[in-house]
């Protein structure tokens, strides 16, 4: 796919619409409008009551569901899965090819699993993303190798749960690389990383103000196994350079306008 071809379905998005609509009838520089499109889908887009374009609704199995039993006696739940985040999807298109972006909606749909109580198998995100089992294999490989945790059902019954690609991605972060030395070593689009980065300083924030982890959860709208990632990569990190990193963005939450620092223990 030519970036021609990119373009014009980047165009058809969502996320696009919205943004021609802030530039073109409020008069937002580009920049301002990316941000606003930023904030608007963290506060409006947490709810799984409704879908969006490129969701769909799956049925898996339980988290906690057992081996060992036929699968019509095994547990299941229904789950949101994103297929397609839109606009971040054709950014890791254009900027990498269609096996990374496979690649990263493998690791999306997995988190997305464990983040509502499910476990999926690689048949199920092979029927999700319409490619062979065989496929999902070799990616599962791929990704492995550059040391990222899969969390399928087998590896979380089998040794639990390891570090997933969003604190990998914080870690990277806490080291030193930059977003553009992150997008290029995760393929992830450089909005999502962003989001990560900043989530992850709002868990910092919060904890700091005694926040327990199901009350960070709440606020923050995430699950409290991805709270308690976030606090182990804080905890993991602690250096000199890490430290100065992270508190830099913690002052700018802080002071900006969008500051948690009015938040106050006991008050949900």
């Amino acid at each position: 796919m030519n970036n021609n071809e990119i373009e014009r379905l980047q165009a058809k998005t969502p996320e696009q619409r919205f943004l021609h609509l802030l530039e073109a009838e409020f008069h937002y520089a580009p920049k301002v409008a990316q941000a606003i499109l930023e904030e608007a889908q963290s506060c409006l887009l947490g709810s799984a009551e409704h879908l969006r374009p490129g969701q769909v609704r799956v049925v898996l199995t339980r988290r906690e569901a057992g081996h060992g039993r036929a699968l019509r006696e095994t547990a299941t739940t229904e789950v949101v899965w994103t297929i397609d985040a839109g606009l971040e999807d054709r950014q890791v298109l254009q900027a990498h090819n269609a096996i990374a972006l496979r690649q990263v909606r493998i690791q999306r749909l997995l988190d997305e699993a464990l983040e509502q109580g499910a476990a999926a198998v690689q048949e199920d995100l092979a029927q999700a993303l319409q490619v062979s089992v065989r496929t999902i294999k070799r990616d599962f490989a791929a990704l492995q190798a550059q040391g990222i945790f899969l969390p399928t059902r087998g590896k979380l019954q089998g040794i639990g749960r390891g570090q997933t690609h969003k604190p990998q991605i914080v870690g990277r972060w806490l080291k030193g690389e930059t977003y553009d030395q992150i997008q290029l070593h995760t393929r992830h689009a450089l909005s999502s990383i962003k989001r990560y980065i900043q989530t992850f300083v709002r868990v910092v924030h919060l904890h700091r103000q005694g926040f327990s982890n199901s009350q960070i959860a709440q606020l923050l709208g995430l699950s409290e196994a991805l709270v308690a990632e976030y606090l182990a990569v804080d905890h993991d990190h602690d250096t000199p350079e890490c430290r100065q990193r992270l508190e830099e963005q913690l002052q700018r939450l802080i002071d900006g306008p969008a500051s948690l620092s009015g938040l106050e223990k006991g008050g949900l």
